[in-house]
Parts: C-alpha cells; sequence; structure tokens
C-alpha cells in the first residue's frame, strides 16, 4: 500500500488488544513506512489501550471517539511464585543452575524476587519505559517531561484526552470523511482496487525458516488450542530439530535459495535440540546469506538458533540474550504419598533412577547434574563468543542468564541492528545480490509434519505431555522466563 499511487492516505481503526512490545515496535514500524511513503495516516479508536495508544503515537493524528477513554499507561508486570502453593500439593521444584540471573525456574522454586531476578526485571522496565516516552514525545511532539507527565496522568476521559493533549479530536466514526476530506474505503473493498503488482520473474529466492514456540527434540507441531490463562512451556508451539534441521539442509542445497532469514519467536527449550539446530544452521550460513529476526522474544536457545547468521535484526522492544542453562525435575513424592500411591525401584546403575519424581536429587547426582549443566553452559558461550566474533571473557558480563530488550543487546553487541522481518528480508536480498523484490519461499516441513489435532481436551493434553515427556529426554534446558503481552 505504501507504494500505491491512488491511495492517499489510511485510516486505522484500533482495537484494545494485547501486544507484546515488539510487536508494538513492529506495528510502529509499518506507520512509519506508510508516512515515510507520503501517505497520511490516521489513527481512530473508541479507546485505547497502552498498546494500541504506543502505536497511534506514531502516525500523523489521533482521534477519539466521543465518550471514549485512553487507559493507564506505562508498564506494570506482575511475576508469580508458586513455590509454596506446590508445597501445599505435596510438590517440590528441584532444579540446578550456575547463574543467578538465569530466572526460568524461578517461578517454581522461589517465593519472591531474588536480588538479581529484580535487577534484571527493573532494567526492562527501564528500558521498555524509555520506549514509550520516545514513542510519546515524538508522536506528540512534545518534550520528554511533557511525555512522562501525558503519561503520569493517564487514565483519561475524553476531554481529559483532549485537554491534555493525548489526542487530536474528539470524533465519531461516522464523521471521519468529512474530517479528512476524503472517501473512506474499507481494507476488502480497497484492495480490489489496488493494481497488482507484476509477479517476479523466475529466478533466485529468499528461504524463510521459522522456529515458532518451545524448541523440542522431535518433530515440530502447532499447539491444537491455546488458552488465554496457559502454563509456559505446554500450549505453544513447538519446533522440533528433526524439522528445522532438515529444513536448512535443503535450502543451503536449494540452487534458487540465494539467501535465508530465519525468524525467531522462541524462549528456548531443550539445549540438545538448539545445538542441532543451529549446527544445520550454521553449515547453511557457510553456502549463503544467513539473517536473522527476532519476533518478541528470542532468548536463551532462541537466541542460540541466531547466533549462525551473518546479521542478527531485533525490535527495540524484543527480549533476548538470557544466555545461561538450567536444569532440574518437580518432585511429587508428598502427592503421591497424600493420594496412598506406593511405589516401589528395582534399580541397576547408580545413577539410573536420578530423574525419578518421587524425590530430590542425592548430593552426588546434584554433582552430575551441575557437571552437566556446566559443560552446556560453555558450549552456549563458545558458540555465542564465536559469532560475535569476541572472547568468552567479554561475553560472560552480558551472558549469566540475563535478559535484555533489543535495544540493550545491540548496545551491548548481542545483536546489529533495530528492526524487524521486513528489514530482515532486505538484507538477505542485499547480501546475495537479488532484486528488492525477490520473492520469499517459506522451508517446507516435510511429509511427517505433525499439524495441528482436533480441539478437544485429550488432543490439547497430549501436546502438553510431549514438552513434559522432553524435559525427561533432555538433560540441559536453554530457557528464559515466561513473557506476557502488555494490555
Amino acid at each position: 500500500m505504501a507504494s500505491e499511487p491512488d491511495v492517499r492516505g489510511v485510516v486505522l481503526h484500533l482495537r484494545p488488544m494485547e501486544l507484546s512490545v515488539a510487536r508494538i515496535d513492529s506495528l510502529r514500524d509499518l506507520v512509519g513506512g506508510l508516512r515515510a511513503a507520503g501517505k497520511r495516516v490516521v489513527c481512530w479508536s473508541s479507546s485505547y489501550t497502552n498498546s494500541t495508544y504506543q502505536v497511534a503515537c506514531a502516525a500523523d493524528e489521533i482521534l477519539l471517539q466521543p465518550g471514549g477513554m485512553i487507559d493507564s499507561l506505562g508498564f506494570a508486570r506482575e511475576y508469580v511464585f508458586l513455590a509454596e502453593a506446590l508445597e501445599r500439593a505435596g510438590v517440590q521444584a528441584d532444579f540446578v543452575q550456575i547463574t543467578p540471573y538465569k530466572t526460568a525456574a524461578d517461578a517454581l522454586t522461589k517465593r519472591g524476587l531474588t536480588p538479581e531476578a529484580r535487577e534484571m526485571a527493573e532494567w526492562l522496565a527501564d528500558s521498555n519505559f524509555a520506549q514509550l516516552v520516545f514513542a510519546v514525545t515524538a508522536g506528540r511532539h512534545c518534550s520528554e517531561a511533557a511525555a512522562r507527565e501525558l503519561i503520569d496522568g493517564a487514565p483519561y476521559t475524553d476531554l481529559g484526552a483532549r485537554s491534555a493533549g493525548a489526542v487530536d479530536d474528539l470524533l465519531s466514526e461516522e464523521d471521519l470523511p468529512a474530517r479528512l476530506k476524503a472517501r473512506l474505503q474499507g481494507w476488502s473493498q480497497a484492495r480490489r482496487r489496488l493494481r497488482r503488482p507484476r509477479p517476479p520473474r523466475p529466478g533466485r529466492v529468499v528461504g524463510l525458516i521459522r522456529v515458532e514456540g518451545t524448541i523440542v527434540d522431535g518433530r515440530s507441531r502447532r499447539a491444537p488450542f491455546k488458552p488465554p490463562l496457559r502454563p509456559p512451556l505446554l500450549f505453544e508451539d513447538q519446533s522440533g530439530d528433526l524439522t528445522v534441521v532438515q529444513q536448512a539442509r535443503s535450502l543451503a542445497a536449494n540452487r534458487r535459495v540465494g539467501a535465508v532469514v530465519l525468524w525467531v519467536e522462541s524462549g528456548g527449550g531443550s539445549a540438545t535440540a538448539s545445538e542441532a539446530m543451529a549446527a544445520a544452521l550454521a553449515t547453511l550460513a557457510g553456502r549463503k546469506p544467513l539473517v536473522a529476526a527476532m519476533g518478541s522474544v528470542a532468548a536463551s536457545g532462541g537466541y542460540y538458533l541466531a547466533t549462525p547468521a551473518t546479521k542478527i535484526f531485533a525490535q527495540p522492544g524484543t527480549l533476548t540474550g538470557s544466555i545461561g542453562v538450567l536444569s532440574g525435575k518437580l518432585v511429587a513424592g508428598g502427592l503421591f504419598d497424600r493420594l496412598l500411591v506406593h511405589r516401589e525401584l528395582i534399580q541397576r546403575g547408580e545413577y539410573a533412577a536420578m530423574s525419578r519424581s518421587d524425590r530430590p536429587y542425592s548430593e552426588r547426582e546434584r554433582q552430575k547434574l551441575l557437571e552437566a549443566i556446566q559443560r552446556s553452559y560453555e558450549v552456549f558461550l563458545d558458540r555465542v563468543a564465536a559469532s560475535r566474533r569476541r572472547d568468552v571473557a567479554d561475553i560472560e558480563p552480558v551472558a549469566g542468564g540475563r535478559v535484555w530488550t533489543g535495544l540493550q543487546a545491540r548496545e551491548r553487541g548481542l545483536v546489529d541492528e533495530l528492526g524487524g522481518l521486513g528489514r530482515a528480508l532486505a538484507e538477505a536480498r542485499a547480501l546475495a545480490g537479488l532484486p528488492a523484490n525477490a520473492p520469499v519461499r517459506e522451508a517446507g516441513t516435510g511429509r511427517r509434519e505433525l499439524p495441528p489435532a482436533l480441539v478437544t481436551a485429550p488432543a490439547t493434553l497430549a501436546h502438553a505431555m510431549t514438552v513434559a515427556a522432553a524435559f525427561n529426554r533432555s538433560a540441559t534446558w536453554w530457557l528464559c522466563p515466561l513473557v506476557v503481552p502488555y494490555s
């Protein structure tokens, strides 16, 4: 639409929605692209949430329905801790970690924020809030102090929003044509009148690999159902090493593929699966340009996958980093006792039963596990240091499980550029010498792709159980803390 000469402008009708900070960034980029192409962009809504108002600040004009409002602005994130609740049910989380900032298991093992977790939560909030202040400053053409005052003054009624300068005017949707002095058409009507671009000539293309959801050993599968309030990991899509490795090999061997973009929307998962994927992607990167683009979260194992890329792009609000390792299990011995479940063990081999769920690790088992995650952490650091062309000693201060926003990660050399998938595709075309309109071809998943099952309780439970089983198959996990969107 940005290149369509018949389109004078665009009206965005924003409805209340939950968006991660990185998705807010992506929408603001799209609005900025329209304005850069000379299109007037007007945002209208019956009410604005924190997310939609930040998007609206990228437009030329912000309009609000009479009687509407702007919700409270800013960022608030609640961290939930289940250790005491699990104990009351007879369950204990027994995890081993070697770095205090690797907080992925804290929700299960702690009763509150540790000093390191609080420090990390504070710097993430500071970065996200700074982005909001910047958006308001640029969009409302005011000073930083005035922007902070506007944010702190919310929520606003319609009259309060106009008085504070948070919106340009109050207007019903029916009055938009008169206000804009133009005929408005909905997207379904307008798209039929837009000129269709000529199909590109046959030639080389940009390949696209998607890694979304939990990284697991096995094949990729999509969740049959994603409840709005769901436990982390269990009801996410799953990206399996057997699928992604084959995709990487296929694109590496395809002569029509001039470059590849890796899209990562994952908080990590199995360390072994992450390493298998990264190795295949490194081989691919040795044959043709590989560019990584990060979504809302590309952390821990999700960051590890991006390391073979020639360039890594992240949105300012992307959560990334979390270079660290942990491992453990849920101990349900107390629950078994309460349910009068009796179990007997016949064992051969000193450590054969260390993963049993009825007791915590012994000291010798804990030492074995510690050796495994220490080695896994060394592999992680070595991979990052090599990809960033730095010494391991330079990586350690930004590793240790620390989570960063994309803006902070760029400042610390963990990503190369700020931007989304569009910028990554443009970079891949440039590196491969492809025309700017070279098409994108998403990698196939093969005949053995596991599609979403019917939305039934057994199917949903079976999907969740695959992750639970994967915890037993992989000794170490590269996981970042749970990420929730802001409304």
